[in-house]
């Protein structure tokens, strides 16, 4: 049994590291959905009555895709994996001080807060609760009453 355990923990951990990547839907999550998602039509356009050539508006168009189109992948090309390296040691450097630092002290403050509401408790019950009980029994033969004077 413990085999079969080693050998799923063992499959799993390899799968994280070793899974493919689908090359179709590069954005399954849609972080980028709003973002970068900026056609020729968002940026540039002719209002009624001031329109230019119909060939100068499709060069442009086509001008403006590809060049997009290009500039992207040349740049992609150049700084992606530089800049995958640089997240990734971020990222890394983010997930190690979360757990080697910030959830230890949270946890030890709360170990330490608990101790200190204990003690703040038993001085509340000691000292407050006395003299909130002895004003109560003074004050409780007070009685009030409310009378309208013409």
């Amino acid at each position: 049994m413990s085999e079969e355990q080693s050998f799923y923990e063992e499959k799993i951990i390899r799968d994280l590291h070793t899974k493919e990547i689908d090359l179709v839907d590069r954005d399954p999550k849609r972080i980028n959905e709003d973002v970068v998602k900026v056609d020729f039509e968002d940026v540039i356009a002719e209002p009624e009555g001031t329109y230019s050539l119909d060939g100068v508006w499709k060069a442009s168009f086509t001008t403006f895709t590809v060049t997009k189109y290009w500039c992207y992948r040349l740049l992609s090309t150049i700084f992606g994996i530089p800049l995958a390296i640089i997240w990734g040691i971020l990222f890394a450097l983010i997930s190690f001080c979360h757990i080697w630092a910030v959830v230890p002290c949270i946890k030890s403050y709360l170990i330490e807060i608990q101790c200190v509401g204990r003690i703040y408790s038993l001085c509340i019950h000691t000292f407050c609760d006395p003299l909130y009980e002895a004003l109560g029994k003074v004050f409780s033969s007070v009685k009030v009453t409310m009378r309208k004077e013409p």
